[in-house]
This record gives C-alpha cells, structure tokens and sequence, in this order.
C-alpha cells in the first residue's frame, strides 16, 4: 500500500503484464469514510491487502468502476459482498457505443478479446456531469469514451482519476467496436481544456504534468495517423494488419495484434472522415485504401 496523499492510499494488484504495465491501479479515497475505485481483478491477495488497507474503524461508502474490463472489475463482486458496499460507475460491457461503431458491429467487427466483464452489473450507473457526494467528497463524472465506450473518469478537485485514458507509461489500446478512435480523441481534446493538477491513472505512476502528458498523446496519435496514411498510399489496398506490421517495425511480436487494433480504430475513423476507403462488404476482412485529394485536417 502506497499513502499518495493525506487522503488517498494506492493499492497495486499482482497482474503485471504487458497491457497492465506494473499491474492495475486500486485507489482508497477519503479517509474514515472511503471510496474504492478500481478493486481490480479477482485475486484473493489483492482482496486481502484492499481490507488490510482501511484504517480500523473505516468503512467503504461505494466502489466506483471506471471501465468495465476485468482487469479492473473483476474483484468487485467480492468486495461489495464482503464490505457491504454498492457498486457504481461504468455501465456494463458494450454499452455507450457510438453510432457509428454500432454500424461496423452491424456490419460484423468484432473486438479482439480485451477482457471484458460479462457478468459486470453495477448497481448504479452514474452519468457525465453528475456530481457525486459521498464520504465528505464531491465526485464529479466525466464520460471519457474511446479505451471503451463506456469509460468514465473522476474528478475530486484537481485530481483526475483517469482509468485507460490518461496513462504516464503507455499510450491507451483503442481496439474496436468497443473501443473508438474518434471518441478517444474528443475526451482528450476535452481533458486537456481542464487545469488539472494530477492524473492517477488506471496502470502505471501518477501523471504530474497532465497537460504535456495530453498534449503529447494527442500528438502521438496524429503522427500515427499520418504514418497510417503514408503508408496506404504506398501499400494499398491493405489490412489493418499489414499496415501495422510496416508502421510498428520495434514493437515485440507479441503486441503487434493490440498495434492492429489500434490502427484499425484509426482506419474506421479515417473512413469515416472521409479520408479512407472500405474497400470490403465485410468489416471483418478490414480492406481498405486511400481516398484521393482527401484533406487530412480534423
């Protein structure tokens, strides 16, 4: 257990990976009375350390998910049973959506196996904008869509609890349908119009410079962009997954289909933008070349 700040203790779960960096991110909020956010996955030792955690005499006000992968959700059943404590935040595996990538999954996208909680049933969904108050803490909500469609963040004063979407270590997987490229880039065009003081995120140390940390994610993501369309013109018609193994030439062979998903996030958009073409009946086949004369300004 790691004190962060007078009222806030960071809990990190045993599931290092190459997707979860040193592992997932637990948060105690408050003190006396305490928020849980992310409990994390279903392991009896984190279990044990989330308790062991709380000051005696403490009790938990409410566990709040931020998305509902299992990485994050999965010890939350448990916890709520054990500590009697609702469960509030994200809504469930598929929800919020975007039209559009309602469209491609109409069409036959399917996700590339992100871990999703199937079983995950808040008991209450909480909305953009909303603020709670619970534990002597005012909780704003902030729909930050893009990771998953349902994805929120949490702001308590200048603090953000950003989940997958702010992260200091790595960059966020935008794997579709669930995830959206177009979605993930408004939350951090959005973020960034805040003065946040700091981010904890979901995987990975605190972000103490948010707003170079956001505008170098945004940077990160037009360059790749532009990679994605240089090569197309190039090397057309192609797959998301060979435009990933030409643009992610250093990346270890192992994440190159995490690399696919999130070039194929930026394809649909690209497409949907105008830019691109699906050249395909089937979302599933992923074929797609360059639109000509195509402006490439957002």
């Amino acid at each position: 257990m790691n004190r962060v700040d007078p009222d806030l203790r960071l809990i990190l779960a045993p599931n290092p990976g190459p997707m979860t960096g040193a592992g997932t991110n637990s948060y105690l909020l408050g003190q006396g009375e305490v928020v849980l956010i992310d409990p994390g996955p279903n392991d009896p030792a984190h279990h044990a350390a989330l308790l062991a955690a709380l000051e005696p005499g403490e009790r938990l006000a409410a566990i709040l998910i931020t998305h509902s992968h299992l990485d994050h959700t999965a010890l939350a059943p448990a916890i709520a049973a054990t500590t009697k404590t609702p469960v509030w935040g994200a809504g469930p595996a598929g929800s919020g959506r975007s039209a559009l990538m309602a469209a491609w999954a109409d069409r036959g996208l399917v996700g590339g196996g992100e871990g999703f909680d199937q079983t995950y049933a808040p008991d209450r969904v909480l909305r953009d904008g909303e603020t709670v108050q619970i534990a002597g803490l005012a909780i704003e909500v902030l729909a930050t869509p893009g990771h998953t469609g349902c994805h929120l963040s949490f702001a308590c004063g200048g603090r953000l609890f950003s989940g997958d979407t702010v992260m200091g270590w790595s960059t966020s997987l935008v794997s579709p349908p669930d995830g959206d490229m177009s979605a993930y880039m408004a939350s951090l065009t959005a973020l960034a119009a805040r003065n946040w003081q700091v981010m904890h995120p979901g995987h990975g140390p605190a972000v103490t410079a948010p707003a170079s940390r956001l505008a170098e994610l945004i940077a990160h993501r037009k360059t790749r962009e532009a990679a994605i369309l240089a090569a197309l013109s190039d090397h057309f018609p192609a797959t998301a997954q060979t435009l990933a193994s030409l643009i992610y030439v250093t990346t270890p062979p192992g994440l190159l289909p995490a690399a696919t998903r999130n070039v194929l996030a930026h394809l649909i958009d690209l497409t949907d933008r105008g830019l691109v073409c699906h050249l395909t009946d089937a979302a599933r086949d992923w074929v797609f070349g360059p639109r000509p004369d195509a402006a490439t300004d957002r």
